[in-house]
This record gives structure tokens, sequence and C-alpha cells, in this order.
């Protein structure tokens, strides 16, 4: 598989390519050439970040990545042209993406990166998988769920899930061949989960599920659904009576509502979804009960930060969008690149995406360490989102009339930005988690 091809070398550490372990004293040498080239860089071995590159998504550039993510960036470059970008306007019609480009992206390798090789996957690492979410917004294709479906809800199969669960639904999701969805919000829950009313009740070994969801991303495509669910209503906080299960397509009494029709995001399929007495064996559980509040929160900084780094990755491609665009149109008989205030404007908006770019690669390193907390996530998501919401306000201004026309990217950027300061946890509730350090006394 090609991925897999690209993507070891730089997953194998003190391995070679083979998988073998290495003599220490190759290793040794290894790292201290490592250390070597640290301490006395040459050119080829300087990458130039993202504020002295020629172009803002230019291959070969920042330090987190090295040769190997390079060729990988371009196998997922090229997926998008090639299986995305054509399509993508008969998509937003539809709303919702073929299920042809779940399987194909499957058949690339682009799901599931980071799945353990003992469960199925290729245990690509957190860089190899920034890549495939920038690439999509470097696409300006915001259909397909895949990011959700790789690196939100596989890791609660993977960290929670059983060996039969692992088993069951990991290989075909990473196939392509079971699209899943996580359902948490609800018409009166959305980033307060507490507040979550779905209820599941035992019955005998058995659960009976009911409720509905509302906003589900990946819901209406859906054969599989990570369902947040109050499973304890006397519990000393709701928190404590919370519980996760695995709801199939088909199962009698779950329904999909209507595709929501949204001003952005046309082309992922969001969906209302309904249980009424859905009957729930004992494995459909999601590790153990009432522990669901706990797994979210473990969950929620790698969520927060996908979106955080698609908003700076949207970010990027807009400037450049727009960069192209006033070097192209002319007024006053010269390109309107050419006027200061334009120029200006340019170089703060390049300043800004460059040093919310330099926050992302941090948290992007502190989480492949396993280092990012709650509140740093929060910070990564409240800033990149908001400043995706400025960047296209002002790109989409630089545009003139024809920003406004929806044949032009920028416009799709803008309607598709909007959402992001609200889902994944709106920025308010964000500044509620970075505020709450701050003020403790403890």
């Amino acid at each position: 598989m090609l991925v897999k091809r690209i993507v070891k070398p730089c997953l194998l550490g003190l391995r070679n390519v083979s998988g073998r372990e290495q003599p220490l004293s190759v290793a040794v040498a290894r790292l201290q050439h490592s250390q070597a080239e640290q301490t006395q860089p040459n050119r080829r071995s300087i990458r130039p970040e993202t504020s002295s590159a020629k172009n803002l998504m230019d291959i070969g550039t920042r330090r987190i990545f090295n040769e190997d993510h390079d060729m990988f960036r371009q196998s997922v470059r090229r997926f998008y042209q090639e299986e995305v970008v054509p399509h993508h306007k008969e998509w937003e019609k539809a709303g919702q993406v073929s299920r042809e480009v779940w399987e194909k992206a499957g058949e690339q390798g682009l799901l599931g990166l980071m799945v353990p090789e003992e469960h199925g996957g290729i245990g690509g690492d957190l860089f190899s998988a920034a890549i495939t979410w920038e690439e999509q917004s470097y696409s300006n294709c915001s259909g397909p769920g895949f990011s959700l479906h790789s690196d939100i809800v596989m890791p609660y199969i993977i960290n929670y899930g059983s060996k039969k669960q692992i088993d069951r639904f990991i290989p075909q999701m990473i196939a392509g061949k079971c699209i899943s969805a996580i359902a948490m919000t609800e018409p009166g829950a959305g980033s307060d989960l507490q507040g979550v009313r779905t209820y599941a009740k035992r019955d005998g070994s058995d659960w009976i599920l009911n409720g509905n969801k509302v906003f589900i991303t990946n819901g209406w495509m859906s054969d599989l659904v990570v369902v947040v669910t109050v499973t304890n209503r006397e519990a000393k906080t709701a928190a404590h009576g919370i519980s996760l299960f695995l709801v199939e397509d088909g199962m009698k009494g779950f329904q999909k509502g209507r595709k929501l029709e949204k001003i952005g995001l046309k082309a992922q399929d969001t969906a209302e979804l309904f249980f009424e007495d859905v009957r729930l064996p004992a494995d459909a559980l999601l590790g153990e009960p009432n522990k669901g509040f706990y797994y979210l929160m473990n969950e929620l900084p790698q969520e927060r930060l996908i979106v955080a780094n698609m908003a700076i990755s949207s970010c990027e491609f807009m400037f450049e969008e727009t960069r192209n665009y006033v070097l192209q149109r002319k007024a006053f008989g010269k390109t309107i690149a050419h006027l200061q205030t334009v120029q200006h404007k340019l170089a703060e908006l390049k300043t800004e995406i460059c040093v919310g770019r330099a926050f992302l690669d941090n948290c992007l390193q502190l989480h492949a360490e396993k280092r990012l907390d709650s509140p740093t996530a929060s910070m990564a998501k409240f800033w990149a989102s908001d400043l995706q919401n400025r960047v296209a306000t002002q790109c989409l201004q630089l545009h003139g009339g024809w920003g406004y026309m929806w044949e032009y990217p920028i416009a799709k950027a803008f309607v598709d930005a909007r959402v992001q300061p609200i889902y994944g946890g709106s920025n308010e509730i964000m500044k509620e988690l970075i505020a709450r350090p701050i003020v403790s006394q403890k």
C-alpha cells in the first residue's frame, strides 16, 4: 500500500525500514548524526517555516515534518485534486458525498492512519494524520467527513472498546465500508454535555435507548454511531451518569431524520437521529457504564486540535486564493495589488496566519508527545476558528463583488468558516475552559 510505504519510515524510530531492530551501535550513530545536524545545520536540513515560504501551502516546509511526510502529502494532495475536487459541486447539490469516495480513501490508506498495527492499521503518526486534515482544507472541499470518522470516532473504539468491538468495526472503518459518526448534540444540549437527555435503561442484560440527536456530521450516511447517553439519572452529578453506546444502522427503532440544510458545509451530510425503544445488546456498550463523560473529556482535546488545524489551513488557502486574485484583478489601470491599502491588508493577514500556524504546530508537537492539555487545545480551537472567520471576511472583501458569487472559492470558504466557532464546543465554552485554571486557587 502506498501510504504504508511512505508513512512507516518516519514511525520506525530505531528500527530499519524492514521492521528489524537495528544494532545499538547503528542506532547511536544515527542519533549522533541527528544531533550533529541540529547543532550544525546545513542547507539541506533546514526546512523553511510558513512565514518564509513562497506559498503558505508549499510542500517541504515546517520543522515538524520530514521528507517522508512530504511524499505522503503529495499523495494526499493528488487524491483530493483527482477524487474530490471534480465531484464536489454535485455533492453540494446532493447534500452528501458518494460512498465511492469513502472506499477510495480507504484503498489509499487515508482513513484511520493512527490505528495501531495490532488492530489492522498502519500505526501512522499524528503528523501524517494532520497532513490529511490540512490537505482537505487546502482543497477547499468540506464534504468528506474523513477526519471525524478517523480521528474522532475511531479513537473511542480503539481506546475504550472491547477486542470484539475493535475486530468487528475497525477494519471496515479503515476500508471506508463502515462510515461512522458521533452523536453528542441534542436540541436542548450542545456544548453542555451534562445536559444530555437521551436515556438508556437496563432490561435484563440489554439496554433500551430513547432520545434524539441533532447536527450529526456523517449522520445520514452513517453505518455506526457512537451515541452519548444518560444511563444513571440518580448519579451525584450528570457527568457521573453518562455512557457511550455503539448503535448500528438498521437497528429497529433507530431512524435518521432529514439531511439538514445548512448555510455552509453543503456537501457534508448532517442529520437528525431518532432512537425509539432501540434494544441494544450488552456488547453495544462502549467501555464501562457511567464512564462516558470521562472518555469524552479525554478525547475532546484531539477533536479541538483537528478543528483548529483545519481552521489555520483554511486561512492559508484563503490567503493564497486572495493573493492570486489581487495580482490579476485590475482597477484604475493597474492590478489592485499595487494599491498600498491592499498590500498592507495582505501583510496583516499573512502575519496573523503565520503566528497562528506557529502556535498550532506547537500544539501538534505537544499532542504527539501526549502533553496537549484541555486549556491549550481550547486556546487553539478558539483562536484559530476566530481567525478563520476574520480572514474569510477580509479575503472576501478583497475580492469585491465577485467574492459574493458562489462560483468563486472564497465564497464557499467564507460560509464554511462560520460553523467553526460553534461546533467542537462553542468558543464561549472554550473561554470558560481556558479561564478555569487561570482563576483556580488550587
